[in-house]
């Protein structure tokens, strides 16, 4: 692992708070702990901790209605939880971004992992979703940036989906 590569959650932190990024919804995930950990040591960080992805969709809607913007940090075997609730930011034409971290593709170990680590894009972009795509270590500052820019400038959903190949693939015992 190089410096640069285990440097990305510092980078996605620095592009929150440049972005005035200050709601975090998460399902606890390994491989956001460490960015999880850089929002909650921030006072003026609200990092909510949810028992599924779905949640983290209307409590972000109403951070935005409130005069907050946010970002719903998840894995992409919790993608699949959030498909109905989508409709809600789509229809009401209101901000939703999201970082994913992805599972079921480069070196997995967890067959369990397949499945919707092979169909989160699909199911994001079946609801309408524009994907920003993260391999190198070295493009998550700008690629984060976008994104959020896009979903906030223009009141639309996006995903960044961080590889496998960035965050690491984990074995199966």
């Amino acid at each position: 692992m190089t410096e640069k590569s285990a440097e990305w959650p510092s980078d996605i932190f620095t592009v929150l708070r440049e972005r005035e990024i200050s709601q975090i919804c998460h399902v606890p995930d390994a491989g956001h702990d460490r960015l999880i950990r850089l929002c909650t040591a921030q006072n003026d960080m609200s990092v909510i901790t949810l028992t599924t992805e779905e949640e983290g969709v209307g409590i972000l809607a109403g951070a935005w209605l409130g005069g907050r913007r946010g970002a719903l940090l998840m894995q992409s075997s919790g993608v699949g939880n959030t498909i109905n609730a989508l409709a809600l930011p789509a229809a009401c034409r209101m901000p939703f971004f999201t970082i994913v971290t992805m599972r079921g593709e480069w070196g997995e170990g967890n067959p369990w992992q397949l499945p919707m680590g092979q169909g989160a894009p699909g199911a994001l972009e079946a609801m309408g979703v524009t994907l920003y795509r993260v391999e190198r270590a070295e493009d998550v500052t700008d690629t984060v940036s976008a994104a959020a820019a896009q979903a906030f400038n223009n009141q639309c959903s996006t995903a960044v989906l961080l590889s496998q190949r960035l965050i690491g693939a984990k074995g199966f015992k």
